[in-house]
C-alpha cells in the first residue's frame, strides 16, 4: 500500500563557475536532504549552471546521460538511495539538445524529462520535449514539468491523466512573479488533485533577483511550506498519499 513519501525542493543559488563549481554543491545538498529522510531531492531549472545561457556555447557546460561529470552525484544518490532531479544542458545520444530534469536514479541511471515550452532565447538553444516525464518512486508517480511548462494547464492535465501524484516543477520565477508562481502551483495541483512541489533558482540572475518561494501545495492547491528566503534552503515534507486519496474520492 503507498502511504507517505518524504522529499525535499532545493531552492538553490547557483554559483559562478558552471558545471565545475556546481557539481559539488549538489552532491553537499544531498547529503543534507538525506540527514531530514528525504527519498526524492528536486533542484531548479538549469541548476548545474545557474540560467546563465551564455555560457551553453561552450560545449563543456553540456552534460549526457553517460557524463563522468556527473559520477559524484551517482555515487551520492548510490549512497544514500536519493532519486535527485537536476537542472541541465542536455545532450541526446542523438545530439539533440534539450533543457532538461534529469533524474539521478540510486542505481545510477538517469531519467531524462525535457522542457516542453521553450521561450524567448532558449528557442535557439534547445529542442522542446512533447510531454512531462513520470517517474516512479515508492509507489508514487511524479511528473517532472520545468519553468514554463507550469502556465500551461495542459501540461499538468497530461501527467495527471498518465497518474501522477506529484506535479514536480523546476523554476526559475524571479521578484514581481510572487502572485504568477502562486497561482500556477495552487492551480495545478488543486485543478488535478496533485501535490505541487517546487524548486526555484535563488540569488541573483541574468533575468534578475529570484523571489524565491520554493515549496509545497497540496491537493486543495493550499500551499504546506515555503522557503523563507531567496537564497539556497533546503525544504523537505513528507507528503501523504492518503489526502489524495480522500480529495480525489471527493472529486468522483
Amino acid at each position: 500500500m503507498t502511504t507517505a513519501l518524504t522529499l525535499s525542493a532545493i531552492q538553490y543559488e547557483a554559483l559562478d563557475g558552471g558545471l565545475a563549481a556546481n557539481v559539488p554543491e549538489h552532491i553537499r545538498l544531498i547529503e543534507d536532504a538525506e540527514s531530514h529522510g528525504a527519498r526524492l531531492v528536486v533542484f531548479p531549472e538549469l541548476s548545474l549552471t545557474g540560467y546563465r545561457l551564455e555560457l551553453l556555447g561552450d560545449p563543456e557546460q553540456w552534460v549526457s546521460a553517460a557524463d563522468g561529470r556527473l559520477d559524484g552525484i551517482r555515487e551520492i544518490c548510490r549512497r544514500t538511495g536519493i532519486t535527485a532531479v537536476i537542472g541541465a544542458a542536455f545532450k541526446e545520444d542523438d545530439g539533440t539538445p534539450r533543457l532538461a530534469s534529469l533524474a539521478v536514479h540510486p542505481a545510477g541511471d538517469i531519467e531524462p524529462g525535457f522542457k516542453t515550452r521553450l521561450h524567448g532565447p532558449e528557442k535557439q538553444l534547445f529542442t522542446a520535449g512533447s510531454r512531462a516525464a513520470v517517474l516512479e518512486l515508492d509507489g508514487w508517480k511524479i511528473a517532472l514539468a520545468v519553468c514554463f511548462d507550469a502556465a500551461h494547464p495542459d501540461h499538468a492535465g497530461g501527467a495527471a491523466e498518465a497518474g501522477a501524484d506529484i506535479y514536480a516543477v523546476s523554476a526559475l520565477y524571479t521578484a514581481g512573479e510572487d502572485h504568477r508562481l502562486a497561482l500556477h502551483l495552487g492551480a495545478r495541483a488543486m485543478d488535478n488533485r496533485m501535490f505541487g512541489v517546487l524548486a526555484n533558482l535563488g540569488g541573483t540572475t541574468p533575468l534578475g533577483p529570484s523571489c524565491g518561494l520554493s515549496g509545497f501545495w497540496g491537493p486543495d492547491g493550499l500551499t504546506i511550506r515555503r522557503a523563507a528566503g531567496t537564497g539556497t534552503e533546503v525544504l523537505t515534507a513528507t507528503l501523504q498519499h492518503s489526502a489524495l486519496e480522500r480529495y480525489r474520492s471527493a472529486a468522483t
